[in-house]
């Protein structure tokens, strides 16, 4: 009996981390989450809360709706390093899962915390409303790993979790007056061990899990009227290539999109709300657990609310003062 429900256990398991890729949640930096921010110019120096939260489903019918919410804060310090503001930013992400499943295997809503993020922004204002960073962290594999409810205690559920995963971002901005964000944002991922593994009995019978170096681009192109932010956006995500010589990687599939889609911002003054919608264009077509070849076009609705702590500003000092 024991064996028995161990192997319906890794069954099921299998089929969701097959879903998973169906929802095409391979990537370790979500695309498209840089979008509609500006993270080429150095912020006035405080706290800034982000909140990101996404909502898709590719267009086949079994797809899985898969949603994903990105907190994170900066602080933007006082200190500088050859001309760069230093900022610091942690993230704690998690992801939401309601599978459509094809009969007779039930669906399940699944939402787990995915690898929190540290990391630290290099910012340069240039003048003239031009600004660049270097953001440099990492992924860490640490958190819930996703147990299915199954009986069998951390089953897996996020591959891209397998492995610590290193983290280099350059940002180039152009405000202009301050009413434009033209913004260009690349991402490399390189996971610090390619044969990621899972803890664990059921780890072990899984086995080393595949992780390929990744590119991110996230492009932003807005303009504000007053308080009102309208604009375009759009990005891409593609693993690199691997070394097909390697026996864990003669069979693995590759991803890719190229997103696009319309942003409406309002800034209330106290924070700012975002909305955008993403339709991708271009996408790799993948096989699915039964071999069978499955097209990956994802619809995506984004939400964003961004919340700063602005420091007070010092207090000027007399001209004159008292012995």
């Amino acid at each position: 009996m024991h064996t028995r429900f161990t192997t319906a256990a890794l069954t099921a398991g299998a089929l969701l981390l097959g879903a998973m890729g169906q929802a095409r949640a391979a990537a370790v930096t979500q695309p498209g989450e840089q979008v509609g921010l500006a993270p080429g110019l150095p912020l006035p120096e405080g706290f800034y809360a982000f909140d990101t939260f996404s909502w898709g489903r590719d267009g086949r019918r079994d797809a899985a709706e898969v949603g994903v919410n990105i907190p994170f804060v900066i602080y933007s310090s006082p200190l500088k390093i050859f001309g760069a503001q230093i900022e610091p930013v942690v993230a704690f992400p998690s992801v939401f899962i309601n599978t459509h499943f094809p009969a007779p295997i039930p669906n399940k809503e699944i939402s787990t915390f995915y690898t929190p993020f540290l990391g630290n922004i290099f910012a340069w204002n240039l003048g003239g409303g031009f600004g660049v960073s270097y953001i440099a962290g990492a992924y860490l594999p640490y958190g819930d790993r996703g147990s299915l409810g199954l009986g069998v205690r951390g089953t897996p559920l996020l591959t891209q979790s397998a492995s610590a995963t290193l983290t280099q971002r350059v940002a180039a901005t152009y405000v202009g007056d301050g009413s434009l964000n033209l913004s260009a944002i690349l991402t490399y991922n390189r996971p610090f061990d390619a044969h990621g593994r899972f803890g664990g009995a059921v780890g072990a019978a899984i086995g080393p899990i595949p992780a390929a170096d990744q590119i991110n681009l996230d492009l932003t192109a807005t303009k504000k009227f007053d308080a009102f932010e309208i604009g375009a956006v759009a990005y891409g995500y593609t693993d690199l290539p691997v070394n097909r010589r390697d026996r864990l990687f003669s069979r693995f599939q590759r991803d890719g999109s190229v997103a696009a889609g319309g942003l409406v911002g309002y800034n209330f003054g106290r924070f700012v709300l975002q909305s955008v919608v993403t339709r991708e264009i271009i996408a790799r077509d993948t096989l699915n657990v039964a071999g069978h070849r499955q097209h990956n076009e994802e619809t995506r609705g984004w939400f964003r609310v961004i919340l700063p702590f602005p420091l007070a500003a010092a207090a000027p000092k007399p001209l004159v003062s008292k012995n």
